[in-house]
């Protein structure tokens, strides 16, 4: 599991998360909603380390993650797909995807066996620059290079965000797969109350840098979602 217990995180003076407990769970899809600018994303970025500072207690499976600096959690099993993708575009569809092997513990980068069954298109155009790519193939890659550190937990931005509406559902489909068949817990940021719904095992609803619902996701009501979500 998991857990993050009073944490507090800030960027400079500007403080972000206030006093957040949640409670992932092993191998579920775990949902976190909220209107924009409420501090999904600086959750994420917490909990790889990415914030100026932070406060609190971030556990994965028993093991301490608060005191580790970006690349020791990556190493102890933390991936990151971030909003916007950030790939690197002068480095090819393969580098990319080998880029994210670095994190792994086997000294071996690969391109994970199952990349080729998700996104065919990305194993017919290996040596293709990333930057010449759509925004939803680049996501593909973003995911991919995230699996090639051969995560515990993936953590995921709003993976649908800007992509083509041709390629949104195959995004969808994969998340799905990547918990079923490789048995991923994933933290899912998602506007999408609907693909929530569907994908998720449970959900945080997050407000001015908190969370103020947290459940199973039977219980994303839609009083929920008009209380924490309607603008």
């Amino acid at each position: 599991m998991l857990t993050l217990e009073h944490v507090d995180s800030f960027y400079g003076r500007s403080h972000v998360l206030h006093d957040l407990s949640m409670h992932a769970p092993t191998e579920g899809i775990f949902a976190i909603l909220g209107r924009n600018g409420v501090g999904k994303t600086t959750l994420l970025r917490t909990i790889l380390g990415l914030t100026d500072r932070s406060e609190g207690t971030i556990t994965l499976d028993g093991v301490e993650l608060s005191a580790m600096v970006t690349h020791e959690r990556a190493r102890a099993g933390v991936a990151y797909v971030p909003q916007g993708r950030h790939i690197i575009p002068d480095f090819t569809i393969r580098e990319n995807i080998l880029m994210g092997g670095f994190a792994a513990k086997g000294q071996r980068r690969r391109i994970p066996d199952i990349v080729p069954e998700l996104f065919p298109y990305l194993m017919e155009n290996l040596d293709r620059p990333g930057g010449v790519l759509s925004g939803g193939q680049q996501q593909q890659l973003a995911i991919a290079r995230a699996l090639a550190a051969e995560p515990k937990v993936l953590l995921m931005d709003e993976p649908t965000e800007g992509i083509q509406p041709n390629i949104v559902e195959q995004i969808e489909n994969a998340i799905i797969r990547l918990n079923k068949e490789l048995r991923l817990t994933i933290l899912l940021v998602e506007q999408n109350v609907g693909f929530a719904r569907k994908a998720g095992h449970a959900f945080a609803m997050v407000e001015h840098g908190t969370v103020v619902a947290e459940g199973p996701i039977d219980g994303l009501t839609e009083d929920l979602v008009h209380k924490h979500m309607t603008i």
